[in-house]
């Protein structure tokens, strides 16, 4: 027997004596969950952790298509079609004074494919109730429809603010800069402006009283307005008074606003409203404004706003508005927009 037949022999009789044992399976390690996205709720919804730090950034946003029409709304022409897309990032992180908050609004306008613009449209850090940068003031609040024209012409500052807050109420004071504002005959640009505000809720009714005084046109305004919800819809008025052209008010001696938003449907909200103006003089250029408004004549608006939700976050808006002055023709404007939120 040669050594190939011992070799083969001995495989058989080992293999005849060993039980046959089925094959282990591979079974592959399931792999680690990796967290792209750490969620922050600290501060509410849509916020996150930036990866490697403990600040929680969230971003939002729309997307707007407006077509607006009137005279002369287009240059030549009674339509204009525009469009916006505006972006914001808001940064938080905890400190011992409290949340230390950063934001950034950053505005693209698009008239048509050739002219457009990007704005910083704010910018600003807020902590402990002090905020310092470029953001808007109380001036720009007003009334839910179209129609009211109670705040400034230019309502975006660089500006320092300190804001009180507690449970439903807040006051506030802030200083601004307001060399953008309007100025009279024969000053320069505003240097500084102060102003005050306060508001809040009671059950149905909300209120916010706002005063303002331009420096160097030595002129001051001061608004309220409130809401009250009555029945299918939210009552509000508001009376704004101006003690001559200034930065904070400069449209007419003095106004008064009221509006009815109707809650029609889950989705659907009418608001008719109205607006009367004492000695008007009108959105004025920038420079050169009268000392007061002596001598001028008074108007009034009437128009209506219709506000439509067509599915989350998208919504299509309508606005029609009848103007008459005194001391001018009368004119007819509106426009129609849809938006997404983001």
């Amino acid at each position: 027997m040669n050594i190939r037949m011992v070799l083969l022999a001995s495989a058989a009789a080992f293999a005849a004596s060993t039980p046959v044992l089925a094959a282990d399976a591979i079974v592959a390690a399931e792999p680690e969950p990796v967290e792209y996205v750490r969620v922050c709720d600290a501060y509410g919804t849509g916020y996150f952790y930036i990866p490697g730090t403990e600040t929680c950034l969230k971003i939002e946003g729309y997307i707007r298509f407006q077509v607006n029409v009137g005279e002369d709304v287009g240059g030549d022409s009674d339509w204009d079609a525009v469009t916006r897309g505006q972006v914001q990032f808001t940064a938080k992180s905890d400190t011992e004074y409290g949340p230390l908050t950063g934001v950034i609004v950053m505005q693209f306008n698009a008239d048509n494919a050739t002219d457009q613009d990007a704005v910083l449209d704010s910018a600003y850090l807020d902590v402990a109730g002090f905020r310092a940068g470029l953001f808007y003031s109380w001036w720009d609040d007003g009334l839910s429809g179209e129609t009211d024209d109670i705040g400034s012409v230019v309502t975006l500052h660089n500006s320092l603010r300190y804001q009180y807050e507690s449970g439903d109420f807040y006051a506030g004071i802030s200083v601004d800069e307001l060399e953008d504002g309007v100025y009279k005959v024969g000053e320069g640009p505003n240097n500084v402006g102060v102003a005050v505000g306060l508001g809040g809720k009671a059950g149905a009714f909300s209120y916010q009283i706002t005063a303002g005084y331009d420096v160097d046109n030595d002129d001051g305004a001061i608004r309220a307005m409130g809401t009250v919800d009555i029945g299918p819809g939210t009552l509000g008025l508001a009376g704004v008074y101006s003690t001559g052209p200034n930065s904070y008010y400069s449209q007419a001696e003095w106004a008064v606003a009221a509006e009815y938003a109707i809650k029609a449907t889950d989705k659907l909200k009418i608001t008719p409203a109205v607006q009367y103006y004492g000695n008007y003089y009108g959105t004025p250029v920038k420079a050169g404004v009268p000392d007061d408004f002596d001598g001028l004549g008074d108007a009034w608006k009437v128009g209506l706003t219709v506000d439509y939700q067509i599915v989350d976050n998208f919504y299509a808006k309508a606005s029609v508005q009848y103007f008459d002055p005194d001391d001018g023709d009368d004119s007819t404007t509106g426009y129609f927009r849809l938006q997404r939120s983001f």
